[in-house]
């Protein structure tokens, strides 16, 4: 099993932390079918959305090529803005994929926040992965984040 890291999204914000944190890790499962409805269709939670072992599955729209897949919550720190999760069931893992493990941390940067994320690959047998072969995934995410980025900024409101 060999493991491929690639650095997914590492953007600013002129959003919160705390506010950008709850956005992408803590709501997103009310959030992201609002936002980007044509990426994700639904999110269903199995337990407290705080809770360590927590698992969120993801539902694709109609016409993605991938159905659904589920995530657990491995870390989470809400003061310091910093989740770790694992995908671990799905059909974006393509027979390729063991799981794919994520971390992402939010922090001040001027006004706004910083945000980055990273995805690490784990790879079933000798199976290698390469940034090209991750591209659709990962450019799905950089669309959700920007479209979760602009909702913040047109919705003070969002708390």
């Amino acid at each position: 099993m060999g493991v491929y890291t690639f650095t997914i999204i590492d953007e600013t914000s002129s959003a919160a932390p705390a506010r950008l944190f709850k956005a992408l890790c803590i709501d997103n499962h009310n959030l992201f079918p609002k936002v980007v409805p044509h990426i994700i269709k639904s999110i269903d939670v199995e337990g407290d959305i705080y809770a360590v072992g927590s698992i969120k599955q993801f539902n694709f729209a109609e016409g993605s090529p991938y159905k659904y897949v589920k995530g657990r919550l491995d870390m989470l720190d809400v003061d310091n803005h910093h989740v770790k999760y694992t995908n671990f069931e799905g059909d974006v893992l393509n027979n390729l994929l063991e799981c794919v493990v994520y971390e992402s941390k939010i922090e001040s940067s001027g006004s706004g926040s910083h945000y980055k994320m990273v995805g690490h690959f784990h790879t079933k047998g000798d199976a290698v992965v390469t940034e090209e072969d991750v591209k659709g995934g990962l450019l799905s995410m950089q669309m959700t984040y920007k479209a979760v980025d602009e909702y913040l900024s047109n919705n003070p409101q969002y708390a």
